[in-house]
């Protein structure tokens, strides 16, 4: 495994676990079972990835090729919510704030990974030639699963009303495409992906919302 397999690695370990336990607290708080705690947590975690996948081609998924991923969403959503069945004065404690900036963090970390992930799938599956499909590619691996999560969950997507989340993710896409052109694929990911971190912690810093309509 060389050094860029490791750093696509670490990203996809460290992008399942925060989306899963995304997935996971928005089912808890919907008071869904274990079974959809899980649905949603494993959803979000490679939701993306497989609608990715579909477009691309791949069969079968890579969810199902390597199902190491999706077993990690399930464990994780377990956890998750052993832990706030035995403690569930915790989702309404001081400890709950700080939870979900560190979960902030490492969700946008996950966008940041699964972003440049699609990019670099699209990529070994031939297609790096056609920018506007890595872009595409990119953007659902990292938005897919959380859309796929609200609308089962029977809300509004987070990406169309929050903190230019899904704009995040397609300025740093188009960003890691463009580099390849100067840098090597390796560094156009990382930098890539970088811009996207730099977006979302600003964006959930300053409060920053794309423009909208409010009708009475």
């Amino acid at each position: 495994m060389d050094y860029s397999e490791i750093i696509v690695y670490i990203l996809e370990i460290i992008g399942t676990i925060a989306f899963a336990s995304s997935g996971a607290l928005v089912g808890i708080r919907k008071k869904m079972d274990i079974f959809g705690v899980n649905v949603l947590g494993v959803t979000t975690a490679v939701g993306g990835g497989l609608i990715r996948d579909v477009v691309l081609d791949i069969t079968p998924p890579n969810m199902f090729q390597h199902p190491s991923y999706t077993l990690m969403a399930i464990a994780t959503s377990c956890l998750l919510f052993v832990f706030i069945y035995y403690n569930r004065a915790f989702l309404n404690s001081n400890h709950m704030e700080r939870y979900e900036q560190a979960m902030n963090l490492a969700d946008s970390l996950g966008l940041a990974a699964f972003t440049v992930i699609g990019i670099n799938t699209a990529i070994q599956a031939s297609y790096g030639d056609r920018y506007f499909l890595m872009i595409f590619v990119g953007m659902i691996t990292g938005v897919g699963g959380g859309m796929m999560r609200d609308v089962m969950a029977g809300r509004l997507p987070y990406v169309f009303v929050k903190h230019v989340y899904a704009c995040a993710s397609m300025a740093g896409a188009i960003v890691c495409v463009l580099l390849r052109e100067v840098i090597s694929d390796t560094n156009a990911l990382i930098l890539g992906a970088v811009v996207i971190m730099v977006i979302r912690i600003l964006a959930t810093y300053y409060k920053w919302n794309l423009p909208k309509i409010d009708v009475e």
